[in-house]
C-alpha cells in the first residue's frame, strides 16, 4: 500500500494507475467505516436519553437531538458520495472531472477523496450557485 509521500512522488504519467487506485480505494473504504461506527454511536445515544420534565433541560436535550440528527444526515449524504467514489473507481473514472474530464489532481483528491469535479470546475459550480441563490 503506497504512503500519502509515495503516491504525490508518482510521475504525471502514472496518473490512476493500479496503486493508486488501490490507496484511494483503501481511504474511502476507511472512511465509510468510520462513518458507520459513528453513526452507531448516534443512534444509541438518540436512544438512550431519558425524558425529563424540566423545561429548559428538555429543550437543551431537544436541541442536542436535532444537532445528531443534521449531523446523521451529514454523514448519510457524505456515505451516499463515497459510494459513488468507490463506483468510479470499479468504472475507471476515479480522478477525472465529471465536467471537463480533466484529471482532477492528487493533492485534491488527498483533501477531498469524494470529489467529481476539478478545482476551477467547482469554482465555476460555486460561482453559479451563489448568482442564482442571492
Amino acid at each position: 500500500m503506497l504512503t500519502e509521500s509515495e503516491l504525490l512522488a508518482m510521475p504525471a504519467e502514472a496518473y490512476m494507475n493500479a496503486a493508486q487506485l488501490a490507496f484511494f480505494q483503501h481511504l474511502l473504504e476507511n472512511q465509510r467505516l468510520a462513518l458507520h461506527d459513528n453513526m452507531g454511536l448516534t443512534s444509541s445515544h438518540l436512544h438512550e436519553q431519558e425524558e425529563t420534565p424540566d423545561p429548559a433541560d428538555r429543550a437543551s436535550q431537544e436541541e442536542s437531538h436535532g444537532l445528531e440528527l443534521r449531523t446523521r444526515e451529514r454523514e448519510r449524504k457524505h456515505l451516499k458520495s463515497i459510494a459513488a467514489a468507490q463506483l468510479r473507481i470499479r468504472d475507471g473514472s476515479y480522478g477525472y472531472c465529471e465536467e471537463t474530464g480533466e484529471p482532477i489532481g492528487l493533492p485534491r483528491l488527498l483533501a477531498r477523496p469524494t470529489t467529481k469535479l476539478c478545482l476551477e470546475a467547482q469554482e465555476r459550480h460555486e460561482r453559479r450557485e451563489r448568482q442564482f441563490n442571492h
